[in-house]
């Protein structure tokens, strides 16, 4: 049968993809019930004819000519070449996309790499009309990233105003909102100094965390400050809207210092010590040692490389915060006390001269 005979007959070319297709990878014909499971039947060539270039060429095609059926070789109506293209073409966006992948040894830090990857593909030289794009886990840790920040920044946000409502000033809040910023300082440089990796999920989570305990130290001590500074008013004999003078005003912040001194550092201390078992990777068999006495203690395993890095942001970013609680935040509320007081001076200098 000639290609003009076959074509007559309801022949092209997607039939004798599909021919191929089914011959190559197979085609479900039916299934097999094995009790509840079922089974697909696939048909397809043997292996060594899968392979075998002139057993695809002789495979037959059956055509159906009003009753009769024809069985034509694939040869017979189709020209073979050899050609190099791919096997298949992947969109996005209706877009034609190649996805180059790769794992990464262990020992080696992926961000690193993805960074010299960048500087290679600046320097290759990107045609017009294509673009490079890193995805998988890099994207999957930008967007990991996006959230975390805009989370971060809600929580600031409301942490203020709820501060806000209960010290009915701007100052305070503000010194508070600066210190937990500040103590981000604490964890960029314990990372840096013990060379850890920047986990961008666990760490952001732990920088949210590492937030509540660092507004309650300073708000326990500017409300103590607060209550110094009131009490010392009552005791001149002020009126509590009145400035306290500032000899008076360094006195009631040490004095304020001195008393929750305690209070700050057993709450930092206490927070550490908790978290060093999960930072750690501390293991105890408590099963073993109430059988036998044996706690089989050990350190490291799956959950410290998950749960570490949020635990050491939250012990760096406290330890540097506890510092930050007790020396630059009582000197970042007296620098405020002074810049508030400033105008009322220049005020009263002005009506004098008047």
């Amino acid at each position: 049968m000639d290609r003009e005979k076959a074509r007559s007959l309801g022949l092209s070319s997607a039939t004798v993809a599909q021919e191929l297709r089914t011959a190559l990878f197979g085609l479900e014909v039916s299934k097999f019930k094995d009790g509840e499971d079922d089974h697909p039947i696939q048909l397809r060539l043997r292996d060594e004819q899968r392979y075998d270039l002139e057993a695809l060429r002789n495979k037959p095609i059956v055509l159906n000519d009003r009753g009769n059926y024809y069985q034509i070789p694939i040869a017979s109506v189709a020209d073979f070449d050899f050609t190099s293209t791919y096997g298949a073409v992947k969109r996005k966006d209706l877009d034609r996309v190649i996805s180059i992948s790769s794992n990464v040894k262990e020992g080696y830090n992926a961000n690193e790499i993805i960074i010299q990857l960048k500087k290679l593909v600046e320097a290759f030289g990107i045609p017009d009309g294509f673009q490079v794009k890193f995805t998988g886990e890099q994207e999957e840790q930008q967007e990991s990233s996006d959230f975390l920040m805009r989370a971060f920044l809600l929580a600031l946000f409301m942490v203020f105003l709820i501060i806000v409502t209960q010290f009915n000033s701007l100052s305070a809040p503000l010194v508070i909102m600066c210190s937990v910023l500040f103590s981000t300082i604490g964890v960029f440089l314990g990372l840096v100094a013990f060379r850890m990796d920047f986990v961008i999920l666990m760490t952001g989570i732990g920088i949210i965390s590492l937030a509540g305990v660092v507004v309650n130290n300073a708000i326990v001590l500017i409300d103590y400050t607060n209550l110094l500074r009131l009490r010392r008013k009552a005791d001149l004999g002020m009126d509590p809207d009145e400035h306290l003078p500032n000899d008076e005003f360094i006195k009631c912040i040490a004095e304020a210092g001195r008393t929750r001194l305690r209070p700050v550092l057993l709450t930092a201390i206490t927070t550490v010590l908790g978290l060093l078992p999960l930072a750690t990777g501390l293991n105890i068999d408590f099963i073993t040692l109430l059988s036998d006495f044996d706690p089989k203690i050990y350190f490291g395993g799956d959950n410290v490389s998950f749960f570490g890095p949020m635990a050491w942001t939250v012990i760096f970013g406290l330890t540097f915060a506890t510092f930050l609680t007790l020396v630059i935040v009582p000197v970042m509320y007296l620098l405020t006390d002074k810049l508030k007081v400033r105008p009322r001076v220049e005020k009263k200098e002005i009506k004098v001269r008047i």
